[in-house]
């Protein structure tokens, strides 16, 4: 696991109307501040990655269909520098992802449905605090292609 990444299991309470998901609320210990919250829907086999946030800490869960979800810890400082973090996320794993600044994340759709992303972060969105690279930037060691093991 990367060091300061943290994975939250949430809780869903059913009944025979549907379903509450808790995500995050201000008295969680992973709740910082509150900036702003969207949602990000992704088509099976699309990725949307790489990307950086210099300042935003992202708060992430996966209302509906699967992703997964991957990390990488480009940090020279860090104990899991170099290292690559994989994580498979829907209804059926909910939990709140939470990935602080300067750790290089991205996600692809998986399943045969379209996937929703929430995503409460701890500031407004700011084009000048975010870096992205193209999914396949060698400079990643990570290939997103299906792996039968």
């Amino acid at each position: 696991m990367i060091k300061d990444v943290k994975v939250t299991p949430l809780r869903q309470i059913l009944d025979e109307r549907g379903k509450v998901m808790h995500m995050l609320k201000v008295s969680d210990p992973n709740f910082q501040q509150f900036g702003e919250i969207y949602f990000s829907c992704i088509y099976p086999g699309a990725i949307k990655g790489w990307h950086i946030h210099k300042q935003m800490t992202l708060n992430y869960a996966v209302l509906h269909g699967h992703i997964k979800f991957v990390l990488y810890d480009e940090r020279p400082e860090s104990p899991t520098y170099g290292e690559i973090q994989e994580l498979f996320l829907g209804p059926d794993n909910y939990c709140l992802v939470t990935v602080p600044p300067m750790i290089w994340n991205g996600f692809k759709g998986i399943g045969e449905e379209m996937a929703i992303v929430a995503n409460c972060a701890t500031i407004p969105h700011d084009p000048d605090e975010i870096e992205r690279r193209d999914p396949f930037d060698p400079s990643i060691p990570y290939q997103w292609e299906l792996k039968h093991r």
